[in-house]
């Protein structure tokens, strides 16, 4: 809509429409968009608040678990906030700081998006240094004991991987107790049998892309895949896919260019001995042994996202941000960038991967996910048109949550953060 007015009263949108039809009462203060794209503040659908880029797992959670709430999870929010994103799925952390910080920013604590949390991944086995924020499932009685732990600390929904390494009942287990408490169930899909039993016991939403080098999905997953998009509303819903390819790209980027990581966004609400050490441990970024595949993957992506596309899965904006290398302020737009230009996807469809679709999955589109009245004021605007040149998201110039304004004429409004 060109010449676009938006009336906000008390974090909720009362009305839209243009300047030729809907006139500004008395009493309101402007926030002006001229020469600005308008659109509903973004969703990042597969963020992990406790991590900020570090490339030792195992370093990181002995080192910083006891800061993850006062200091590592409130930045990571406040660096997706000021990059527009309005809402985000956290996808694996420790239970009670995950409820923790998700309360802190609904009662104004601290500033963030709307977060969704799964709380702890579910999965097979686990190891020692992980069982704080995965937790193993020891047959069928254990899966729904565990799904009903998380559902009654109040998750948003429930995160399984290796679900090929489970028992079919223990996986059936876990998805029927999450829907029988409305909750959606959100499985990796980095093997095809992990995608086969996904499909198998009723995944709501995969993560990831995913076969490493492989040049394409199977055909029998690609006919399971189109069978489960085929029957879509009696299977409960679209079928949702967050393909999280950035970090691919983005990881050799920061090889060949590492002055990229000089970017203050990243560090905004760390501790400087935290930056330290995340910048030591990635000093030597092309070092890293479990990076190396990247650059052999890449290629393989174009293929099997058409591949998702034509057998009807709905995409889903989400980046994995907080990965090595993988840093909150700077990877939803990046993800959206390729997703247009390098995977061939019309802006508009990837817009709405990253508003309104993130909000139907979540099952809250009557409140988030577009620009209209009755719902909440969250919204993004940036300089210039976005269906040309979508990269421009990379440069948020006003972000709106709940009709707050923390980031205007491209800069944080530090009072409010």
């Amino acid at each position: 809509m060109a010449d676009s007015v938006i009336l906000v009263e008390d974090g909720k949108i009362t009305e839209v429409g243009s300047v030729d039809t809907l006139e500004v009462p008395d009493g309101y203060r402007v926030v002006s968009t001229e020469g600005m794209d308008v659109l509903p503040g973004l969703w990042e659908s597969h963020a992990h608040l406790m991590l900020v880029g570090h490339a030792d797992y195992v370093h990181w959670q002995s080192e910083y678990g006891d800061r993850y709430a006062s200091e590592i999870m409130p930045a990571a929010a406040v660096q997706l906030l000021l990059a527009g994103v309005t809402s985000a799925r956290d996808l694996g952390a420790p239970l009670a700081v995950s409820i923790e910080i998700r309360e802190a920013i609904e009662s104004g604590e601290i500033p963030g998006p709307r977060l969704f949390v799964s709380g702890p991944f579910l999965q097979h086995e686990v190891e020692d240094w992980q069982d704080h924020y995965r937790w193993a499932v020891e047959g069928e009685k254990d899966a729904r004991a565990k799904v009903n732990q998380l559902a009654d600390a109040g998750v948003d929904m429930i995160k399984l991987v290796d679900q090929d390494k489970m028992t079919l009942a223990e996986g059936r287990a876990i998805v029927d107790a999450a829907h029988a408490r409305g909750l959606k169930v959100v499985g990796h899909s980095h093997r095809p049998d992990e995608i086969r039993r996904g499909l198998e016991i009723g995944v709501d939403n995969f993560e990831h892309t995913g076969l490493t080098t492989a040049p394409e999905y199977p055909e029998d997953v690609m006919r399971m895949l189109v069978e489960r998009t085929a029957t879509g509303r009696v299977a409960g819903g679209p079928l949702f896919w967050t393909p999280t390819v950035e970090g691919l790209y983005s990881y050799t980027e920061l090889v060949e260019n590492p002055e990229m990581l000089d970017k203050p966004c990243w560090k905004r609400g760390l501790a400087a001995d935290t930056v330290a050490d995340i910048q030591e441990s990635i000093k030597h970024p092309g070092k890293l042994g479990y990076m190396q595949l990247h650059p052999l993957r890449a290629p393989t992506l174009k293929r099997k996202i058409t591949q998702l596309r034509e057998a009807g899965v709905v995409f889903l904006v989400g980046t994995d941000s907080g990965v090595p290398m993988n840093f909150h302020c700077d990877s939803t737009w990046r993800e959206m960038d390729g997703m247009v230009d390098i995977f061939g996807l019309a802006p508009m469809e990837v817009i709405r991967a990253a508003t309104y679709w993130p909000a139907v999955m979540m099952g809250v589109a009557d409140e988030v996910g577009t620009v209209e009245a009755g719902k909440a004021a969250d919204i993004i605007a940036v300089k210039g048109d976005v269906l040309k040149h979508i990269n421009l998201l990379g440069n948020v110039d006003l972000v709106m949550k709940a009709g707050t304004v923390y980031k205007q004429d491209g800069q944080p409004i530090e009072a409010r953060l």
